[in-house]
């Protein structure tokens, strides 16, 4: 897995030619009412938010927790609980069972970039690209980044709109964006 976030990395900043590095001074938001410290990980921060309960329960029975705690750096792409609910109940409850392991962990991977990208770096992209940015991510599916006014939407290989709803919250080992849909790969 460390190897595919590597190669992931090393691919996406030659698509790009930009990774950004954590800007340390940057005040990070709250989220889900806690507050985020970028001296902790994704996982440590995601933990204490009450919007992304599920999105942990996931990560646990994905058996990402180390992967996501690790030196990244990492784009992820957090969404909320709101956001899981939008999944059939039945649905995400076999997803969260443990012989489906492999395809939860496919959608996980499926909101996750082998940088660190903020915000101002990922719309200046979009920029740069005319308007759409092609995004791999570690699980391998295609996103498509693009303005919506001031907002950065990606559209999935569902077609899919998912809308970054709160940006730029720095971790430790990356960069969180909080989405308001679960990016599906292609079925």
């Amino acid at each position: 897995m460390k190897s595919n976030l590597m190669t992931a990395a090393a691919v996406l900043a030659l698509t790009t030619g930009s990774v950004v590095a954590q800007d340390a001074m940057a005040a990070n938001p709250m989220v889900g009412g806690a507050e985020m410290l970028p001296t902790q990980t994704i996982v440590e921060n995601a933990s204490n938010a009450e919007n992304l309960t599920t999105l942990v329960a996931a990560v646990q029975a994905a058996g990402l927790v180390e992967t996501l705690s690790g030196e990244g750096p990492f784009t992820v792409f957090a969404p909320t609980n709101d956001a899981f609910a939008k999944i059939d109940e039945a649905q995400l409850a076999s997803l969260l069972e443990p012989a489906n392991q492999a395809a939860l962990t496919q959608i996980l991977t499926c909101h996750v970039v082998a940088a660190n990208a903020s915000a101002e770096a990922i719309m200046g992209m979009i920029a740069d690209d005319n308007g759409t940015h092609e995004v791999t991510t570690v699980g391998g599916c295609v996103l498509q980044a693009k303005m919506d006014g001031d907002m950065v939407t990606l559209t999935d290989e569902r077609g899919q709109i998912i809308t970054v709803t709160q940006a730029d919250v720095f971790q430790s080992n990356g960069v969180v964006h909080v989405v308001d849909t679960v990016i599906l790969p292609a079925e």
